[in-house]
């Protein structure tokens, strides 16, 4: 276990009620359990909701963490049951302004139509939203697990045997859950290619 010893010695801390510990230990992670949350949710405001969650789960779990596992993946492992059991007791439709701000609290934020390159080609702007609304619908499809999985790895990263411990699952269940998901992505999109 390659866990860092000042992970360790925060992890101790919190464990014995120290806040500033697992105020530090929040910090260290929050930009990436946020990533996974957006990437996973694509709004904004779910987003946030999963992130409370899972750092609400964190802190009163926290007095129960043993080491088996590296923190982080400790962290992810709940992160990802939060995501998939937060798609199950909430299913939301609703259409983003162009207006909509993007970033978070402290950071720079801007709507999105002042990210539009104004010399861009309407037509062009066009198809690639488009392609993104087919994309994001083709997602949504897609069973909690395998939305997950294929989040993770071609939104945020991961590899697999990464995947696979977050999911306390093994890597060939991973690679299924992501032959899957490919294989019903590329169906729900071929008509695009066309």
């Amino acid at each position: 276990m390659t866990e860092t010893i000042k992970d360790f010695e925060l992890i101790k801390k919190a464990q014995k009620g120290d806040m500033q510990a697992f105020e530090e230990l929040l910090y260290k992670y929050d930009r990436a359990v946020m990533n996974i949350a957006a990437s996973y949710r694509n709004d904004e405001e779910d987003a946030k909701d999963i992130y409370q969650e899972v750092f609400m789960r964190v802190f009163k779990g926290i007095k129960t963490f043993r080491f088996n596992s590296e923190f982080s993946t400790w962290l992810f492992r709940i992160t990802a049951n939060v995501c998939v059991s937060f798609h199950h007791s909430k299913k939301r439709h609703h259409f983003e302004s162009i207006d909509k701000t993007i970033g978070y609290e402290n950071d720079f934020s801007t709507p999105v139509s002042e990210t539009i390159d104004s010399g861009l080609q309407t037509d062009s702007l066009a198809i690639d939203e488009e392609m993104s609304r087919h994309i994001d619908a083709a997602l949504k499809e897609l069973p909690p697990q395998q939305k997950l999985v294929f989040t993770l790895k071609f939104y945020e990263g991961y590899k697999i045997r990464e995947i696979a411990e977050m999911m306390n699952c093994n890597d060939g269940t991973i690679k299924r859950y992501l032959f899957t998901a490919t294989n019903r992505m590329r169906d729900k999109l071929k008509t695009l290619a066309e």
